[in-house]
């Protein structure tokens, strides 16, 4: 399984770094050229390759971390996503719901990535918490995932265990996942929770 972060702002680069930690190969790309990319790349870990967004979108699994409003623009670099799994980190704030078609955001995003198995996930911490280990007293950090495909669950619940995250799968898009999309102004309420999962 080949993975790729697109987008290498402070979210791009905290996923990084969880890559990094565990040595597991990731490519990193953006609108800015590779080579813009690769010093902090490198600094981050030598398993952190910066590519072009064309080489970058080869990857079997890609976690969108662009600012919202870019991921149509990323959609357009494929004629088509079949076979691949899109991981949306992104969060829609503060962008109203009648431009998202009344939709969740994911649900949104997902109608410009014909043919991919969307999940939602790693979006609803900071930052700064998303880049330190997610091993913490005894347990392991929490993130959500979300899909109106159950079988994309399985590689993001493997990517999140081997980074070292605990998986909860929330159910579909507007069900469990409204927790945490936002919605104009407003937050859902698993966003920001910094919660702990004990080792059993």
């Amino acid at each position: 399984m080949s993975y790729a972060i697109v987008g290498f702002g402070k979210i791009g680069q905290a996923l990084a770094h969880a890559f990094a930690r565990k040595n597991i190969e990731v490519t990193v790309a953006s609108r800015r050229k590779p080579e813009e990319l690769a010093p902090q790349a490198r600094e981050i870990g030598p398993t952190v390759v910066a590519k072009s967004l064309q080489d970058a979108l080869e990857a079997d699994t890609i976690i969108l971390a662009v600012p919202f409003g870019q991921h149509r623009e990323i959609a357009k670099a494929l004629p088509n996503w079949n076979g691949k799994t899109i991981i949306d980190a992104m969060n829609s704030f503060p962008t109203p719901p009648e431009e998202l078609d009344g939709l969740p955001s994911s649900s949104f995003v997902a109608k410009s990535f014909t043919g991919a198995r969307l999940v939602k996930g790693f979006n609803h911490l900071g930052a700064a918490k998303l880049a330190t280990d997610p091993v913490v007293e005894g347990g392991h950090r929490v993130v959500f995932l979300s899909s109106d495909d159950e079988d994309a669950f399985a590689p993001v619940v493997d990517l999140a265990k081997q980074l070292g995250f605990a998986p909860v799968t929330l159910g579909r898009l507007n069900e469990g996942g409204a927790l945490v999309h936002a919605r104009g102004q407003a937050w859902g309420p698993l966003i920001f929770q910094d919660l702990f999962k004990k080792q059993q």
